[in-house]
């Protein structure tokens, strides 16, 4: 499903993702979550690169996450939360287990679904203006299994907790601190320093880095998660408080970010 405001270019051996809405602060609807996962599908199978960035358009957002405005028709009904929870975990799971080292370039508000791409990734660079947080409470829905565990890999239970239950925002520093950002270099640098940290690892064997990247996610293992609890948590259940708390954020229009 090719989507205008999904766009990906190359440069020699370095390919790049573009979420292409900058005056939404790259909110994405359905459809551009289908659109990403395809990209990231793509870029997987094509052997000759070595290294992704996936970037917003912009400087002040890489991505405020899902666009709520949409969910009046993506979703709010038992059939529509399958569907789009289906989506949006596959398009997760595309970047996740790209073949090729991915690098997040998280430029200002990184929110929500916006900082479920960035975890995704095996680099995010950030800086004093980036913004980290998910505001899942707030709407009464919540992360899958899947979703949680990279979070809880990279900055531990504290942190994780920090971010899902009490839904704090996290400075860059914060973000650096507690090791959600990667690195964190000086405002106005961020996608400079992607490109940069991707022809280093360019320049490295692409064998080497796709061994090493297979290897940290196998020696994770399996999720301890049986099919009976998957069931009894429903990981994206439709909820009554969901469809009251989205009814408020449509109603009043609030100028808030966007974010899942």
């Amino acid at each position: 499903m090719p989507h205008d405001l999904i766009r990906t270019t190359r440069e020699g051996v370095i390919a790049t993702v573009l979420i292409d809405r900058e005056g939404k602060r790259n909110c994405l609807d359905l459809p551009m979550w289908v659109a990403l996962g395809e990209a990231f599908a793509a870029l997987s199978a094509d052997e000759s690169l070595r290294a992704v960035v996936v970037r917003g358009a912009g400087e002040d957002a890489f991505s405020a996450g899902a666009d709520i405005a949409a969910f009046a028709l993506e979703r709010g009904t038992p059939e529509r939360e399958e569907i789009y929870g289906r989506e949006l975990h596959g398009a997760f799971h595309a970047i996740r287990t790209c073949l090729h080292p991915t690098i997040a370039a998280c430029s200002g508000w990184t929110m929500g679904g916006g900082c479920g791409i960035a975890t995704m990734c095996d680099f995010r660079i950030g800086s004093p203006a980036t913004r980290m947080g998910i505001p899942a409470r707030n709407l009464g829905i919540f992360y899958a299994y899947e979703e949680i565990d990279p979070i809880l890999q990279i900055c531990g239970y504290a942190a994780t907790a920090e971010i899902l239950i009490e839904g704090r925002v996290l400075t860059g520093e914060e973000a650096y601190q507690k090791g959600l950002l990667s690195r964190l270099v000086a405002d106005g640098t961020v996608h400079a320093e992607a490109q940069a940290l991707a022809e280093r690892i360019s320049q490295g064997s692409p064998l080497s880095a796709r061994f090493h990247k297979r290897a940290m996610q196998q020696l994770r293992g399996e999720l301890p998660i049986t099919a009976e609890d998957r069931v009894r948590e429903g990981s994206f259940a439709y909820t009554e408080d969901f469809r009251n708390a989205a009814r408020a954020f449509l109603d009043k229009r609030k100028p808030v970010f966007e974010g899942r």
